[in-house]
């Protein structure tokens, strides 16, 4: 006897309530690996989204009010980093850097900058000896460009930071040899973005850290360089993508040389400092992440062996790699029917133990949908792909002969990539009976630098025309029901939703979560890490005015025939509150369908746990009116304007 309830789709009693999306997770990322053991970052939402360094036997160590987010780039990563059981970290409000030894409480280390915030600092490492801090510092004054550069720390706060390496627009990777004598690191300018292309610099590093006899290893306009690395025997290793994918490299005699060429990705795009993709173990062995078709890999390479060992593991998303240098691994790693999770791996047993969790409740697998990775025809005579979520819901099942309504989903970045961990924004929705699918539209990384480079002077189209051969693709393959498409995105990603609504005509709504509208807005009105990114997104400024407009949704807002919920931080920096503010002006004198929520103490994404809420609870609401049914949860309503 089949005991399914029949419910229309989109209105399933799901127990992935609004609350478990807060309440049940945790965001961990860094982990670190000291003589004084593990330590690792965790964000509570529950916390007002503060981020906190935790030691695997200590537990928290940071203690409120701190928060560890530094603003370098505005996007942050590297934002603490330990020597021994002395722990250094960045304070979101104030951005200095502090430093906090066992049994004491922080205390600063770096000056009081002239603005608030001034001064910022990431991606810092420690001379051997523990005297000197080598660090990333992003300089702030008033209706200035920041300036970025890499600094010389006393450790004990007892002098000024001290500039070492300038010049170049952007800095990355300080890297000390562990012998102390040289220091490793990437740096590039306007207006390429770290992906595109890379220097690797190598200077002979003094005890007092200052750095002479500077000398370019690697990396060019055309080639990109991540991750550099000095072995315990003092060889550089880095990563770089001069075949047309990050492969990993050593520097050998003055050569480099490749370990392990594959048509596969080592290396990711730097939106934030702090990455870890490689990691030495004993007897000459490294432990590296590859990517292929959107799934991670774990393998190992060695000086003397081509080629790599794959081993194999229940994951299929690793998104961060440390060792002991011994035989011990530590892994951030996750699968479709497994939320993210710190692992120690032993590899002379291959046995793992799970060190802490970012999802402690169980989930009923009947009430998980597995994604299928397809691969779909777009235009050019091309194909992309992405990965789709069929409604599931062990308890129900949707009305007879009737198709599912379909989300897709844009990824920001737009340089960035989806994939198949397990993530109960997804499962809300599918646990209530919509398919989702999400999109790793050309311009993504994961697939080789061509794949990466279709972007180049087509954002807003590439991406906007895969997602909605996506849609296209599912609706003939009798998936989904054509007529309830809906597109979302944030960021980057609410640039492409609100392109496909605008240009596309295909979706019959749309979510733009903090989303870009106007592009030559963005591009005079955006902090420095991507003030030039539109130069090859779309292109350089002012010679290619007439693409910013004719690209811009914001200008085309009669086109639209669709509702629209827009999603705002009031305190986002990188996309300003005015881009929404501009598309709802639009929209207000057409008459047309829109909701619009703002959240006053967020910026770009939002971190606290009454506001995840309620932006899901309000976008489930407004498909339920565009769709057509009740849902099951007891949430409060949307204001949609215009809306008959």
């Amino acid at each position: 006897m089949n005991s399914l309830r029949t419910a229309p789709f989109g209105a399933w009693r799901s127990p992935i309530t609004t609350d478990l999306l807060t309440k049940a997770g945790i965001g961990l990322s860094q982990i670190e690996v000291t003589s004084d053991g593990i330590y690792w970052l965790e964000s509570r939402p529950l916390d007002a989204g503060r981020v906190i360094v935790v030691h695997e036997k200590r537990g928290d160590v940071t203690p409120p009010p701190y928060n560890v987010r530094t603003r370098v780039h505005e996007y942050g990563g590297g934002s603490y980093f330990a020597f021994g059981t002395t722990l250094f970290f960045s304070n979101f409000v104030d951005q200095a850097l502090y430093r906090k030894d066992q049994g004491a409480g922080p205390r600063p280390i770096t000056p009081a900058p002239k603005f608030p915030a001034g001064y910022r600092f990431a991606d810092g490492r420690i001379t051997p000896d523990g005297k000197i801090i080598i660090c990333v510092r992003e300089t702030h004054g008033e209706n200035a460009e920041a300036i970025n550069d890499l600094v010389a720390i006393p450790s004990d706060g007892s002098a000024e930071p001290r500039s070492i390496a300038g010049g170049a627009d952007f800095y990355s990777f300080p890297r000390i040899s562990p012998d102390g004598k040289r220091l490793a690191w990437t740096e590039w300018s306007h207006p390429r973005m770290p992906w595109d292309g890379t220097e690797l610099w190598v200077g002979d590093l003094a005890d007092d850290g200052a750095v002479s006899n500077p000398r370019h290893i690697a990396g060019g306009k055309t080639e990109s360089i991540f991750q550099p690395e000095w072995s315990p025997g003092n060889r550089l290793h880095f990563i770089s993508d001069r075949t047309g994918w990050w492969n990993l490299y050593e520097e050998r005699d003055g050569k480099i040389v490749a370990l392990a060429r594959m048509s596969a990705e080592f290396g990711v795009p730097q939106w934030v400092f702090g990455l870890s993709r490689y990691a030495f173990l004993e007897n000459g062995r490294i432990a590296c992440l590859y990517s292929m078709n959107g799934f991670d890999y774990l393998g190992f390479v060695k000086s003397d062996m081509p080629g790599i060992q794959p081993m194999d593991l229940p994951f299929d998303t690793i998104a961060d790699i440390r060792s002991d240098g011994a035989h011990r691994l530590y892994l951030i790693a996750a699968s479709s029917t497994a939320a993210a999770q710190i692992l120690q791996l032993n590899l002379r047993d291959a046995g793992y133990r799970v060190i802490r969790k970012s999802m402690e409740i169980e989930i009923d697998p009947g009430d998980l949908s597995a994604p299928e990775s397809i691969e779909f025809p777009t235009e050019r005579g091309r194909t992309a792909f992405a990965l789709y979520y069929p409604p599931t819901n062990k308890n129900h099942r949707g009305p007879e002969g009737e198709r599912p309504p379909l989300l897709v989903l844009s990824h920001g970045g737009p340089t960035a990539a989806s994939g198949s961990a397990l993530r109960l924004p997804i499962q809300f929705w599918t646990n209530r009976g919509f398919a989702i699918v999400d999109v790793n539209y050309g311009g993504s990384t994961g697939y080789g630098r061509p794949y990466r480079e279709r972007l180049n002077g087509m954002w807003g189209v590439v991406d906007m025309e895969d997602c909605i051969n996506a849609a296209r693709f599912l609706e003939k393959r009798g998936d989904v029901d054509g007529r309830r498409m809906a597109i979302r995105g944030g960021s980057a990603g609410g640039y492409t939703t609100l392109c496909a609504l605008v240009f596309g005509h295909v979706f019959a709504a749309g979510a733009s979560y903090y989303g870009v509208a106007d592009l030559k807005s963005l591009m005079q009105d955006t902090h420095k890490f991507e003030s030039r990114y539109l130069d090859g997104l779309v292109g350089p400024y002012p010679e290619a005015e007439k693409t910013y407009r004719d690209r811009s949704p914001v200008h085309f807002a009669e086109r639209l025939s669709c509702p629209v919920i827009l999603l705002q931080g009031l305190e986002d920096k990188v996309v300003p509150p005015s881009q929404a503010e501009t598309m709802i002006e639009a929209l207000r004198k057409k008459n047309l369908p829109f909701a619009y929520v703002a959240f006053p103490a967020e910026g770009h994404g939002f971190r606290e746990a009454a506001n995840i809420k309620r932006a899901a609870e309000a976008e489930l609401y407004f498909y339920s009116r565009v769709f057509g049914f009740t849902p099951a949860d007891d949430i409060e309503p949307v204001t949609i304007e215009n809306l008959a």
